[in-house]
């Protein structure tokens, strides 16, 4: 919790002011009522003494004026809170490695399925580009809230060969902050914007690190959250001239993709089957319409304050038939 007024917290320095000075007034009163009769006779004409009970209200006032001092102060809560807007970038692997068959059907089909549930999970109000990369990034769709259009994309993806991961997430940077006409640095996005990331292997192709490039990311304050997707024992076959083919392994690059997630400050995931790809994607459909942001809670806070204060004072009417 954060405060906007915290100077106001001083007012709690009346606390135990107002503590000595009940404790003052109710010995005060025990004297003056000592004087027009004798003590000793009280417990013949009253059938219980308040006693310790006549402390309660006193203490619930006190507890209200704490609550209220700190309302006063402006508290600020961190939460999370709907986004009113964003682009959502999805960069898609159409490397000859998606061919690989340890996904079923294959890591191309199990993507672009997943990628589909993504669509039907992020909010309506939110922008998504796709960026498809092989040897090297191509925008497939610019960012629109039509979703109809984004699943006719996914369905004109196409494999190549290579992978060029830094080049990906650079031409996803170039959609959502373009540089100036000037030619100068892009400056950060006028709207929330976050990228997503899928590849199941490592840099071939492109002149881009997957590094520097995160750096980028990290400097525009755009998050870029990676699924190194299938299995390290997958195989595609190559083909060769002369018609031969050659069978390859393919597997996944998961510690480059999380040292590009870390750094960007989005999230990594490993996704070995179709179902763990799903799953992935439902999530992050979900996470990306909520973000962290300080909240003033001082209404919150007064009214609680208030609270107290009626029930002080209702507590003293039904127990001693007076006001505080």
């Amino acid at each position: 919790m954060s405060l906007t007024w915290p100077l106001a917290l001083t007012l709690l320095a009346l606390v135990p002011i107002a503590v000595w000075a009940y404790l003052v007034l109710d010995r005060r009163r025990r004297e003056e009522a000592g004087r027009f009769g004798n003590p000793a006779l009280l417990p013949g004409l009253v059938t219980a003494e308040p006693g310790r009970r006549r402390f309660v209200p006193p203490l619930i006032v006190l507890a209200a004026l704490i609550v209220l001092a700190v309302g006063l102060a402006r508290p600020h809560v961190v939460r999370s809170v709907p986004k009113e807007e964003a682009t959502v970038v999805l960069v898609m692997d159409t490397s000859r490695s998606m061919e690989a068959k340890d996904v079923q059907p294959s890591r191309m089909a199990a993507a672009r399925k997943s990628a589909e549930t993504f669509l039907d999970n992020v909010p309506d109000r939110f922008r998504v580009a796709i960026v498809s990369f092989s040897t090297k990034a191509e925008v497939v769709l610019p960012p629109t809230a039509d979703r109809d259009a984004a699943r006719a994309a996914l369905g004109q993806l196409r494999l190549g060969t290579g992978t060029a991961i830094g080049d990906a997430i650079a031409r996803s940077l170039s959609l959502v902050a373009p540089r100036p006409a000037s030619g100068g640095e892009p400056a950060t996005p006028p709207t929330p914007a976050s990228i997503l990331l899928l590849s199941d292997g490592a840099q071939t192709a492109g002149g881009v690190t997957p590094l520097d490039a995160a750096r980028r990311a990290a400097q525009l304050k755009v998050p870029v959250s990676t699924i190194a997707l299938g299995t390290r024992d997958a195989t595609v076959e190559v083909p060769l001239p002369g018609g031969l083919k050659q069978v390859v392994t393919v597997p996944p690059d998961p510690q480059t993709l999380r040292r590009v997630a870390q750094a960007t400050g989005g999230r990594f995931f490993e996704a070995p089957t179709a179902a763990d790809l799903d799953q992935v994607y439902r999530e992050l459909g979900s996470r990306l319409g909520q973000e962290r942001r300080s909240v003033e809670v001082t209404s919150v806070v007064a009214g609680f304050g208030a609270v107290l204060l009626l029930v002080a004072g209702g507590i003293s009417s039904a127990w001693f038939r007076r006001a505080l």
